[in-house]
This record gives structure tokens, C-alpha cells and sequence, in this order.
């Protein structure tokens, strides 16, 4: 297994169709990432839940994710499971989003997420970020569409705890959905821990990436 280790991250942009996306998809890794550098800056946008309790359950959840670091979160008012039906306004929303920001890595949806939500804005996401690093988070849930992951984020036990933790006391409006608990989310991080020789991790799609190789200068001796 090749690691990459980046260097010193000072922006990150991470964007969820509906509050709870981000925390479920990237939340230990947030934890992660502000120990490391705890002078990033985090660009989080939400497209649904403006005006709603959700969106008072997401800011306190970013905020317990993302302590000691620069969170600027926007949350959006589109309307839950319907963001096919607005195509345009999704693009206008990340197209703002985009020109707000830039980042060194953008975190979004996976492609293969059967939520249609979750879909659209993971299809859009690199029509904005052209010239970004960006990988796919999975959105544990009851449809049967967990990725084939090619990038692994290892994870600490403290964090992994933490992320469960978080979930359970920031979003009291979906404790009710019988996969929502410490079991599973625990579990999936350790299922990818163990695939990338880890007790944690957390696991993304690639979308794009382009290796770097030094250049030499040759000179032609006359």
C-alpha cells in the first residue's frame, strides 16, 4: 500500500446536500485534520436545511468537529430530496461556493450514492472544482451503495469515538432511523480500518488526481 502524505493543508472545502452529510462522510477526518493544522481554514456549504432545526444541528456538529480552526459554514435552503428538480439553483449554490474559496482538497458525495441528492451535487461538485483534489465520502445508510474506496484517511480511536459520539448528540432528529447508531457508524470505520492495516479509518472515492513528477533542465552544448 503507497501512503501520500500532503503537506501542510491550509484550506479545505467540504459540501453536503443535507446537514448530517459532512459529519457522517468526513467527520473523523475533520477531527484529523484540525489537530494536524490547526491554522486551516474549512469552507463547509450545506444546500438544504436554512431556516430549519437541521441547520441549528449542523452548526453545533461543525462545530464540535472542527474545534480549534477557521469554520466558515453556509447553509442553503433548497429543498430536501428534491434537488434534481433544481438543477440550476444547485449550481448557482456551489458556483458562489466555489468563488468563495480555494480550497487544497474539496470533500463531496461519492458518484455511486443511489440518493439522488447526494448524486446530483457529487456530479456538479467537479464541474466547479475543475482544478482541485477531491475525493467522494460515503453516506452509510439502508440503500446497498457503499463504494469500492481507493483512498483511506487512517483514523485514531479518540477520533472515531468522538465522530459517533457527535453524531448521536448533534442530531436528535435522526436517531430515530435504525442504522443511525455508534454500531454502525464504529463498524464502517473499522471495516475500512482494516482495509488500509488501520484500527480506524475513514474512506473516499478519487475523482481526479494528477502526479507530479520533477522536471530536469538539459542544455545542448554547442
Amino acid at each position: 500500500m503507497i501512503e501520500l502524505n500532503p503537506s501542510r493543508l491550509r484550506s479545505v472545502a467540504v459540501i453536503g446536500a443535507h446537514c448530517d452529510d459532512i459529519a457522517i462522510g468526513v467527520g473523523a477526518s475533520l477531527l484529523e485534520i484540525g489537530r494536524s493544522n490547526p491554522d486551516i481554514v474549512v469552507h463547509a456549504l450545506v444546500l438544504t436545511g436554512a431556516g430549519t432545526d437541521r441547520e441549528i444541528e449542523e452548526k453545533n456538529a461543525l462545530a464540535a468537529l472542527c474545534p480549534s480552526v477557521d469554520l466558515r459554514l453556509t447553509v442553503a435552503g433548497l429543498p430536501d430530496s428534491r434537488l434534481p428538480c433544481h438543477w440550476d439553483a444547485v449550481k448557482c449554490e456551489l458556483a458562489g461556493f466555489r468563488r468563495s474559496c480555494e480550497p487544497d482538497v474539496v470533500f463531496g458525495p461519492q458518484r455511486g450514492d443511489f440518493h439522488q441528492d447526494h448524486r446530483l451535487v457529487a456530479e456538479l461538485i467537479p464541474t466547479e472544482f475543475r482544478d482541485h483534489l477531491s475525493f467522494g465520502y460515503e453516506i452509510l445508510k439502508w440503500e446497498s451503495d457503499l463504494p469500492n474506496p481507493a483512498v483511506y484517511l487512517p483514523i485514531s480511536e479518540d477520533s472515531a469515538r468522538r465522530k459517533a459520539e457527535l453524531l448521536a448528540q448533534c442530531y436528535p432528529s435522526q436517531t430515530g432511523h435504525d442504522w443511525f447508531d455508534d454500531e454502525a457508524f464504529l463498524g464502517l470505520m473499522r471495516i475500512r480500518g482494516v482495509q488500509c492495516r488501520n484500527r480506524y479509518a475513514e474512506a473516499f472515492t478519487l475523482e481526479k488526481a494528477v502526479l507530479g513528477a520533477a522536471t530536469s533542465t538539459h542544455s545542448t552544448n554547442g
